[in-house]
């Protein structure tokens, strides 16, 4: 399958302005496509990720992935369907082009990769040059019926983020001409700003002028949410956000019913290994053969197969209730969102343990648990009642691992 071909097989094509031409062009030499994001936080998630894999199928289709870090429009802000959008700082804007640039640097690598920041060029631009060699080449009544404009024209849109479709168009422009980018890439909210810019460079290089548009569906799940949320939190590409462990997890934790979706989208598996990972699902779905390959490749993309081994080995010693290998850092990445309590470095008895940390209720059940095998320590059992806790055994005297019956985790905190 070509490029086109194969986005089509995945589901990841919405709309393109000229298939036949984009390839032609792809096929006469290396040409650039690119993808923006504007440094809004300062690190990715997985909601940015998915126009990034096509720019990434597009490299590895035989092109150049051109990445634009927006320092200029992150400045101004891309309107959205319903509010106006916050203003950054400057100082927020540039430690926030940081993660964001180290992040994609590891996710393309060097070889055929640009990437550039907008306010090389947006940033020299004075009002005048502005309104006289761009302002002139848009009409105000296409960019009033432009999709994300014409959503807010009864709440208001202020003249800034109004102008950012403008923006956009003067960055694919540039890269036209400076990086011989011929497509851009983005979401379905952006076919309005990407047919701006090809307008544009019309307009300025001449109808023969070769620039093509592709956007990519909204992703939802089979439920028809948003893909990339997780119980209402953003799942990031900074492990310090979301750490690798937590980021395999939610893989793993995927649905029968859109796994085989994701696994198209997310990975570079080819068809014949997706289609013998659908049948696994078919014929031993409690394996869960294909979430597990869909949590293996994405992790390693984006973390390294240094995180892929450390998250199954976690997995593992969860499973096995083997904790008591694992490091500090491992402990607070899986029962960071358990029940905690505060703990101080020195020995107490389990009794008194267990009631000050709020796992029983009273010193009487604390005894049956105890007496009854119920109760867990760092992975092991705990019999006594006589039995002293002292945090330096154990995870570098930071935390204290309690179980109690078989699923109820609880994490002593040293202060």
């Amino acid at each position: 399958m070509n490029f086109i071909e194969d986005l089509k097989w995945r589901g990841a094509l919405n709309q393109i302005t000229d298939e036949k031409g984009l390839l032609e062009a792809m096929a006469s030499g290396k040409i650039g496509a690119y993808v923006g994001t504007d440094p809004t936080a300062d690190s990715l998630h997985l909601g940015h990720l998915i126009p990034f894999m096509v720019l990434k199928r597009f490299q590895n289709a035989g092109g150049k992935a051109v990445i634009i870090i927006g320092g200029a429009t992150g400045a101004i802000g891309d309107p959205r369907p319903t509010t106006e959008r916050q203003l950054l700082t400057q100082e927020q804007l540039a430690e926030n082009e940081k993660g964001i640039t180290a992040q994609v640097t590891k996710l393309f690598g060097d070889n055929d990769t640009r990437i550039v920041n907008n306010n090389d060029w947006l940033g020299k631009l004075t009002l005048t040059d502005f309104l006289r060699d761009y302002g002139k080449l848009f009409s105000i009544n296409v960019m009033l019926k432009k999709d994300v404009v014409a959503s807010r024209l009864e709440t208001g849109i202020s003249f800034t983020e109004f102008t950012y479709q403008v923006l956009q168009g003067i960055d694919f422009h540039e890269l036209w001409r400076r990086e011989d980018v011929k497509l851009q890439i983005g979401g379905s909210d952006q076919w309005g700003n990407i047919t701006s810019g090809i307008d544009l460079i019309h307009s300025l290089e001449g109808n023969a002028a070769k620039a093509f548009g592709l956007t990519i569906p909204l992703m939802t799940d089979s439920t028809g949410k948003k893909f990339g949320k997780s119980e209402g939190n953003a799942i990031w590409l900074d492990p310090e956000k979301t750490s690798p462990y937590t980021f395999y997890q939610f893989w793993l934790n995927q649905n029968d019913a859109d796994v085989v979706k994701y696994l198209k989208y997310f990975t570079f598996l080819n068809s014949e290994e997706i289609d013998a990972l659908a049948k696994a699902i078919d014929t031993n779905p409690g394996a869960r053969e294909a979430q597990r390959r869909l949590a293996q490749e994405v992790t390693k993309f984006v973390h390294g197969q240094a995180a892929v081994d450390d998250a199954e080995q976690l997995s593992k010693a969860l499973f096995s209730g083997d904790v008591a290998t694992l490091s500090a850092a491992q402990i607070a990445d899986a029962f960071g969102g358990v029940p905690s309590f505060d703990i101080t470095a020195e020995s107490k008895n389990i009794i008194d343990f267990l009631v000050d940390g709020g796992v029983d209720q009273s010193k009487r059940q604390a005894r049956e648990d105890v007496n009854n095998g119920a109760i867990t320590i760092n992975g092991e059992k705990v019999t006594d009642v006589a039995t002293e806790i002292s945090p330096s055994t154990h995870y570098d005297g930071k935390f204290v691992l309690v179980r109690r019956g078989k699923k109820k985790y609880f994490l002593g905190k040293v202060k």
